[in-house]
């Protein structure tokens, strides 16, 4: 029998699907792989235009040892780890609080509320820069490590209420009303029911608010300056300008700078996947 319509379409899909995937990896991979290889090249390679081709040498260790030695990276790290883990428990813990008020109780605001909340994350970041600087500037949080936290908190919550309130929402009602029936408070409830049933969505957030944190650059440049309160994303910009055509030494140092997040990831890729699509299936 001849094939249907049908059927040549399925296999000409099919045949697009398994062409198309490789390509579309390797053009995703292709500028991580050129960061990677050029940072174990040597410096002769990087002064003769050696940048496509194949290492004369690999300088695994000489590339990444120099950058702790001869740079404050391992200081950007540190800031950076002072400034994402703050960020993430507090705007997950706020959110967590905002979104049970506003995805389990009934009032008037509600909705008016939460759209404040959603509408946050539509301002443009460049329209902020300016009056955000100057409110650190007047209230002495400037080129601080805790002004730049608590900024990141600020702006992340109303993306993390609309995740979390979404989340409680989808939950079945009963246990609330049953807890309540029973005559647990407001607040035991929340604690004792609600926040176990949470876990998921808790993990899966706090990996995105952390490769959000650790990748900013915009705020890192705007709101510090120096080695002492830069995270590591301004920090390499500085290494930059240090090495100016030592391509192989800040490549190195990108690529350590992308460590934590993936390790994070790796870490909780059970409970984030299992975060995500939660509820997708019934």
């Amino acid at each position: 029998m001849f094939p249907t319509p049908i059927e040549k379409t399925s296999t000409a899909s099919q045949w697009i699907y398994k062409v198309a995937l490789p390509i579309a990896l390797l053009l995703w991979l292709l500028p991580l792989l050129a960061v990677a290889m050029t940072s174990v090249r040597s410096a002769g390679d990087i002064t003769a235009g050696n940048y496509w081709g194949w290492p004369t040498s690999f300088n695994l260790l000489e590339n990444y040892t120099a950058i702790f030695e001869n740079t404050p990276i391992g200081k950007y790290i540190m800031n950076s780890f002072k400034v994402t883990i703050p960020t993430v428990i507090g705007a997950v813990a706020l959110s967590c609080m905002t979104g049970f008020a506003l995805g389990v109780y009934k009032f008037k605001a509600n909705l008016l509320i939460f759209f404040m909340f959603v509408a946050g994350n539509f301002v443009p970041f460049q329209i902020l820069m300016v009056p955000v600087r100057d409110l650190t500037l007047s209230m002495g949080m400037y080129n601080t490590i805790g002004g730049l936290a608590l900024f990141h908190i600020a702006f992340q919550t109303g993306f993390c209420t609309l995740f979390m309130r979404n989340f409680i929402k989808a939950l079945p009602v009963e246990l609330i009303e049953a807890a309540r029936v029973e005559g647990v408070s407001e607040i035991r409830i929340f604690w004792y029911v609600v926040i176990p049933l949470m876990r998921p969505a808790i993990a899966a957030l706090s990996v995105l608010i952390f490769t959000f944190i650790w990748n900013d650059y915009f705020w890192a440049t705007v709101l510090t300056q120096g080695a002492d309160t830069q995270p590591i994303t301004a920090g390499l910009y500085s290494l930059n300008g240090q090495w100016v055509a030592a391509w192989h030494l800040v490549s190195a140092g990108s690529i350590v700078a992308a460590m934590p997040p993936v390790l994070m990831f790796f870490l909780m890729q059970k409970h984030f996947i299992a975060g995500l699509t939660l509820g997708a299936v019934k």
